[in-house]
């Protein structure tokens, strides 16, 4: 199996096969930190285990009927409808009674299946060829939806380990008369067919994909729990409401802006809710915003676009007096610098005419005298690794001694007339004296 984000085979090693660089092989997933603990009691531990399918997209509950004991990472082979199904052990022991009351489901629930065993390798087999069969089956299903001409898009589709149902996941907005596609899944498939309708979000899920922040898509790794964003979240963290920057790929609200809410609802606490508006000389002056960071409140006048920036303390004094009947002349803003460096932009210089081809040269040849001069001081005084050898050269005018077999000694004297060379194929006689008259052409 991989991970369902990125395709990646999972490592080997511990038996939680850990995770890849984006977290999606761990999605879904629960620390188990009472996994090393010692109980007094081994017989009063749960026997429920929860079983995560599809590469981490859904979990399950199901009961340990056996006498065996599952670690995490465990592939078993469950209860299925009219078969059976196969899946991975994703948390054990007493973890799982949390997370049953945290889903509202009973221990002794006779609506629990149950663990029939440890997968074999004949089950795992199954289970690689059902998986196989989905990409292709996804694809002649849409076909089949579009043709009968229903408003719905499938996103998913999940086969059970032996081949006996399949569930398929699919979003619309309104209400979809299938029950016609279902015979024709039916016919074509060979299998039983569920139909379950998911939101907007959990297709975002399952698809993955990376959001504006850079990172993968945080319902594609770690958030399983969707809650509802509404833009009163927005508001509280003086965003702009534009809805290209507030959606995500779902094209619902981000669910990020719920993840730092609690902390602005806490920082606003210190400041006054009934200040809303101050009256002053000039006119009345309404709030714009709030800037929970440097505890300033910002005002703006009537007929002005400047805004004045007030401390708490201020507002409050202001508010104080304004109940007593008194206008103040004037706001008393506090100056607010800006934690950016001012960027300074460069001079400007006009060396238009200032600069020659002869300049150039001139500033060519002084850069290679200096690096050939830089060369030479790193040689030495010699400006090479040889010896000193500047003295006279010995006057060496006697004849040649002998080379050896190459000929390489002194050449024979041939007399004035220059005679014929030895060893030369091409000479054909004595060369002709200089004064001699010329042959007459034949």
């Amino acid at each position: 199996m991989g991970c369902g984000s990125c395709g990646t085979s999972k490592p080997g090693g511990c038996q939680s096969n850990g995770g890849c660089s984006t977290g999606g092989c761990n999605r879904l997933n629960v620390h188990d930190w009472l996994l090393n603990l010692p109980f007094s009691d081994p017989e009063s531990s749960c026997k429920i285990v929860e079983v995560i399918f599809k590469q981490g997209s859904r979990k399950e509950y199901f009961r340990n009927a056996t006498l065996q004991f599952f670690e995490k990472g465990d592939y078993v082979t469950l209860e299925g409808v009219s078969g059976f199904d196969v899946g991975e052990v994703s948390l054990t022991r007493e973890l799982v009674r949390m997370q049953l009351k945290k889903n509202k489901l009973e221990e002794t629930s006779p609506e629990i299946k149950k663990i029939i065993r440890r997968a074999t390798e004949r089950d795992i087999e199954a289970f690689h060829i059902s998986k196989g069969r989905e990409k292709d089956i996804l694809a002649r299903s849409r076909a089949m939806a579009m043709e009968l001409k229903l408003q719905m898009k499938l996103s998913e589709v999940e086969i059970q380990a032996d081949g006996k149902k399949a569930t398929f996941f699919y979003t619309a907005d309104d209400r979809v008369d299938f029950r016609e596609l279902i015979k024709m899944y039916a016919t074509d498939f060979k299998f039983k067919v569920e139909m379950r309708q998911i939101g907007i979000r959990q297709e975002a899920a399952k698809l993955g994909g990376i959001g504006s922040c850079g990172r993968e898509l945080c319902c594609s790794t770690w958030l399983h729990d969707f809650k509802s964003v509404n833009t009163t979240a927005a508001r509280y963290q003086n965003l702009s409401i534009n809805q290209t920057k507030l959606s995500g790929q779902c094209g619902r609200l981000k669910c990020c802006l719920n993840f730092e809410l609690d902390t602005y609802l806490d920082a606003l606490q210190n400041f006054p809710d009934y200040a809303d508006a101050l009256d002053t000389a000039m006119g009345t002056a309404h709030l714009i915003k709030k800037d929970i960071f440097k505890n300033l409140m910002w005002y703006i006048l009537p007929n002005n676009s400047k805004h004045y920036p007030l401390t708490i303390q201020r507002v409050k004094e202001i508010k104080r007096l304004n109940q007593q009947g008194v206008k103040v002349d004037e706001l008393q803003a506090v100056e607010v610098t800006s934690s950016k460096p001012k960027e300074v932009e460069p001079a400007f210089a006009d060396v238009v005419g200032q600069i020659s081809l002869r300049t150039l040269e001139r500033n060519d040849k002084r850069r290679r005298d200096n690096s050939r001069d830089n060369r030479g001081d790193s040689r030495g005084p010699n400006n090479n690794n040889r010896p000193n050898n500047n003295g006279p050269r010995p006057n060496n005018n006697g004849p040649r001694p002998d080379r050896g077999p190459n000929n390489n000694g002194p050449r024979p004297n041939r007399g004035p007339n220059n005679g014929p060379r030895p060893n030369n194929p091409n000479n054909n006689g004595p060369r002709p004296a200089p004064d001699a008259p010329k042959a007459p052409d034949q």
